[in-house]
């Protein structure tokens, strides 16, 4: 696999997508001029004799402790370990590989004081495939996720763990295993690797990157659903969603009915149907899925953004040979974002539950049995399915509390207003698991739905999906063990399959806009 170039402000949101999924990643040869000048900057400061905040002082509220020169190499390393605080499970592997990532491309902007050779030795890790373990919870989303970058930085000085290939060794075991020995960090250098936002940023990138995939499935499920119920694909006119003039909606809109195009279940709601207007859980896909799109494109581009930004402090200016202490560890961005992705998935799970409610109430599902079974009384078919997807739908509720809303002051209320971007973005992947179950339960419901219309057919574009669903689960004749089905379909729309298996018709991507 081509490994992606790390430029330094550069990278693009796709090639962010790309290391998220494995693909190697080399930092750009043409950073280490900025790199040199940025550490020969703080050796010029040094030599000027005054304190500089986290340089030659302590940190946070010990800032006004100044530290003698034979003693910076002690401080660096001290801030590392006393840091490395965190508590809870180890990050996964590719977004910890992200993090990383994002680490490197912030240090090489110039910006942070680190020498080329602590960058080197952190792009060489990443280019061997030895993942420092990071656990996943002990930041508040300002002055840097400090805990989180701590274990990071520690592998560094061979303290911690680490993760080589897929075995989880001694940080220092690692680290001999690939040629490599501890370093010992110069002036800044603990600060600058544990200053910074890429935690917070690599959790709520691949919560965005997978959040795509549960956008367009649920596109994939709700026409299914509506072809199931016979509903009519009016709404869907371009002429109503132009009036409206939201990019996401008329994107929506326009999938939506080129998904049911040529069906001839749809056909049959003309000539055989006495309803006059569908529930708003079909009715109304454009407009919440287009809204749900539009929050997430704009999610994606703070997120690009921030991914490309120097977010540690103080920054090193090497042109006047300044030190600035500002604010660009805080992550409210991050956290802002995180809060918009959060509300979409509860969005696209809320009305997809609502669509399999409808498919299972027989007074608004267009003539199919209750619960779609052949049998009810002596089969209960999909009740308890849409009462799964129902309890799904309220855990995403209760976690999409607005994480950016809430801050717990620390360091003694030196850090008093902070982000909880960390939280705000680490919810997200659960929510991500909460939200493909309930739309796998709706490729479910939807199929068998279906399956009452024949002889008719829906559009091609959903039989192949139809199919691809078939071939693992029989339509529900009678009940059976039915965990089985719907593991089978989570696994369909989880891993892309369900869009896959679409060749007929683009869905909207998140990321269409950037980059």
């Amino acid at each position: 696999m081509k490994p992606i170039i790390l430029k330094p402000a550069q990278t693009s949101l796709a090639e962010w997508r790309a290391i998220y999924r494995g693909a190697p990643a080399v930092l750009d040869a043409a950073s280490e001029t900025a790199i040199v000048a940025s550490a020969d900057a703080v050796q010029r400061l040094l030599a000027q004799g005054q304190p500089i905040y986290g340089i030659n002082t302590g940190f946070g509220k010990l800032a006004s402790i100044r530290i003698s020169d034979s003693e910076l190499t002690i401080l660096q390393r001290n801030i590392v370990l006393s840091h490395a605080a965190g508590v809870g499970d180890a990050l996964p592997v590719p977004i910890a590989r992200l993090m990383l990532a994002l680490k490197i491309a912030s240090l090489a902007q110039g910006a942070s004081g680190v020498r080329l050779e602590t960058v080197t030795m952190l792009s060489r890790l990443l280019e061997l495939n030895v993942t420092p373990v990071i656990p996943a919870q002990g930041s508040v989303g300002a002055s840097g996720d400090l805990a989180p970058l701590s274990h990071m930085a520690a592998i560094l000085l061979g303290v911690g763990d680490a993760v080589l290939g897929s075995t989880r060794m001694s940080a220092r075991d690692a680290l001999h295993s690939v040629g490599l020995a501890p370093i010992t960090l110069a002036a800044k250098e603990g600060l600058a690797l544990i200053n910074g936002t890429q935690f917070s940023t690599a959790l709520a990138l691949a919560a965005l990157f997978e959040a795509e995939t549960v956008f367009q499935s649920a596109l994939v499920t709700g026409a299914l659903s509506t072809e199931a119920a016979r509903g009519s694909d009016a709404p869907f006119d371009p002429r109503i969603h132009y009036l409206r003039r939201h990019a996401g909606q008329i994107e929506s809109a326009e999938t939506l009915r080129a998904l049911m195009a040529g069906s001839e279940i749809r056909a049959s709601h003309l000539t055989n149907d006495s309803r006059v207007q569908d529930p708003y859980c079909l009715r109304c896909q454009p407009q919440v899925m287009g809204a749900v799109l539009d929050v997430l494109r704009q999610a994606a581009k703070t997120l690009c953004t921030e991914a490309n930004a120097v977010s540690d402090n103080p920054l090193i200016f090497p042109d006047t040979d300044e030190a600035l202490s500002g604010g660009n560890f805080h992550a409210e961005p991050v956290a802002f974002a995180a809060d918009m992705i959060a509300n979409g998935l509860c969005e696209i799970g809320s009305i997809a539950e609502r669509r399999i409610a409808m498919l299972v109430d027989p007074s608004v599902s267009g003539g199919l049995p209750p619960f779609l079974t052949h049998k009810p009384g002596l089969n209960s078919g999909f009740m308890v399915p849409q009462v799964t997807a129902a309890a799904l739908v309220s855990e995403n509720k209760q976690r999409a509390y607005p994480a950016s809303v809430d801050s717990i002051p620390t360091s003694a209320n030196q850090e008093d207003h902070v982000s909880m971007a960390a939280h705000g973005a680490r919810r997200l992947l659960p929510m991500i698991d909460n939200a493909n179950a309930i739309i796998g339960i709706e490729l479910l419901a939807a199929a068998q739905g279906c399956d009452f219309h024949r002889p008719l057919k829906s559009s091609v574009a959903l039989e192949s999906v139809r199919s691809l669903l078939r071939d693992q689960v029989p339509t529900l004749d009678d009940d059976r063990y039915i965990y089985p089905d719907i593991q089978a379909a989570v696994n369909l729309t989880k891993s892309g399959h369900v869009i896959a298996a679409n060749t007929a018709v683009p869905l909207p991507q998140i990321a269409s806009t950037l980059p």
